[in-house]
């Protein structure tokens, strides 16, 4: 797929965000938007995956660590045909199969129930672990927020990543500076974020989150990486796609209302005419 049809499902995906947070009145479109890029790769391009057998046994595996983050991976999910898209008008509601945080019980695509930060990239870990020992070339992604790997566990989880050479893994860390309290530096700095993951062993990638010549070299360099497992620090902007919600920390856990919604979804849907122009 080229970087045309990509942007369009990016597109499409940031549409699906700000519509479900807005039928949900509740949710988090900060860092669902500025994930859609590297979501619309993945689902679109990277992953070997079949919506009509989401179970199937090869397939690779995504883990959202940053569970907070739902309406967008049910976004990319409901485009790529594993629900109807009309389903994300439930977020949240009682007796949706679409509830906060990701649930595998419930929604078909979800490869792991998260939403405690820091303990997704542990089970991704050791999904990648059990298909080493298996001898299968499954692929497994973890995306981690930036103000998440503040999380001990994540370093636990690096170390034996590191240690045990699991080259089947991604790392993927959306780095937009912002969590709910502030930039990530004044709540509690983790940079420099590439070197602690070098000295866990990691070979450390730092792309553009919305460029997609980035997004595909750093996944194929992951690809062809033998012996380390790699981390991708995408430097992403909080909010991207919506001018008013851009770098805005405000927006990490807010809902837009009615005219919010209106305005959002004015720029969305124009540049999605510029894009098919």
């Amino acid at each position: 797929m080229n970087n045309l049809e990509l942007k369009k499902k990016a597109n499409k995906i940031r549409q699906g965000i700000i519509a479900s947070t807005h039928a949900a009145k509740a949710g988090h479109p900060g860092g669902s938007l500025s994930s859609a890029d590297m979501l619309a790769y993945l689902y679109f391009e990277e992953m070997r995956i079949d919506p009509s057998n989401p179970k199937d046994e090869n397939r690779d595996r995504l883990v959202l660590s940053k569970g907070h983050i739902a309406p967008a991976l049910y976004a990319t999910l409901a485009l790529r045909g594993y629900f109807p898209e009309e389903d994300l008008l439930t977020l949240r509601h009682l007796g949706s199969h679409l509830q906060g945080h990701p649930c595998i019980a419930h929604t078909p695509g979800i490869d792991m129930s998260t939403g405690s930060l820091g303990q997704g990239i542990s089970a991704g870990v050791g999904m990648a672990l059990s298909f080493k020992m298996d001898k299968k070339d499954n692929r497994v992604y973890v995306i981690c927020g930036d103000g998440e790997i503040q999380e001990g566990q994540v370093w636990e989880a690096a170390m034996f990543a590191g240690h045990r050479s699991l080259d089947n893994l991604v790392v993927v860390v959306d780095n937009n500076n912002l969590q709910i309290d502030g930039t990530i530096e004044e709540v509690c700095s983790p940079y420099p974020i590439d070197k602690k993951f070098e000295a866990f062993n990691f070979n450390v990638i730092t792309i553009d989150a919305h460029d997609f010549d980035e997004i595909r070299e750093a996944l194929l360099k992951a690809r062809q990486m033998k012996g380390k497992p790699t981390c991708i620090i995408m430097k992403s902007i909080k909010g991207k796609g919506v001018s008013f919600m851009e770098n805005k920390a405000s927006w990490h856990g807010t809902a837009p209302n009615d005219e919010q919604y209106e305005l959002a979804m004015k720029e969305l849907k124009e540049e999605e005419e510029r894009l098919c122009q």
